[in-house]
């Protein structure tokens, strides 16, 4: 289910929203521009843009894996899916990082919904009450691993 975010928010429902996502144990802090994740230790974001956004949801919505996604507006389709046990994962940071993905953590901002800033609005592609659970760090590796490993041509010998 997809939650929309809305540009102008009574102060109420965005206390309501902080406390919503503070009660699941995220560090969040309120801007100029809307509520933003605090990344560390417990919860970080990777964010993927384009093909392999699309190839990497998809991926994860087949295997059940899906976490929380955030989406952005702009003529490149670009999320952030949060995850956890950012702490042990340096082999799937890098090949995160390796991939294309952009990894948030270590007090990076992440924008969540809602946001006030038209250009940046975020979204909940699966909000964080739809989704199954937070994925670790390392599902999201292996889920981007599976679908670029797909898309390399496929080498085939010829007998002689």
């Amino acid at each position: 289910m997809r939650t929309q975010s809305t540009t102008s928010v009574s102060a109420t429902t965005l206390a309501e929203i902080v406390q919503d996502y503070t009660e699941r144990g995220w560090t969040v802090a309120e801007t100029a521009n809307g509520v933003c994740l605090i990344t560390d230790e417990n919860i970080s974001g990777v964010e993927v843009t384009g093909e392999l956004a699309a190839t990497v949801r998809t991926f994860l919505q087949v295997n059940n894996l899906t976490g929380p996604v955030i989406e952005f507006p702009g003529a490149e389709r670009r999320e952030v899916h949060l995850v956890t046990g950012i702490r042990k994962a340096a082999l799937a940071i890098a090949a995160l990082r390796a991939a294309g993905a952009t990894v948030h953590t270590d007090g990076a901002g992440v924008p969540l919904p809602p946001s006030r800033v038209s250009a940046s609005s975020a979204t909940w592609g699966v909000a964080p009450a739809d989704a199954r659970w937070t994925p670790p760090v390392v599902a999201l590796s292996a889920a981007v691993r599976a679908v670029t490993s797909q898309r390399r041509p496929q080498l085939a010998s010829i007998a002689s």
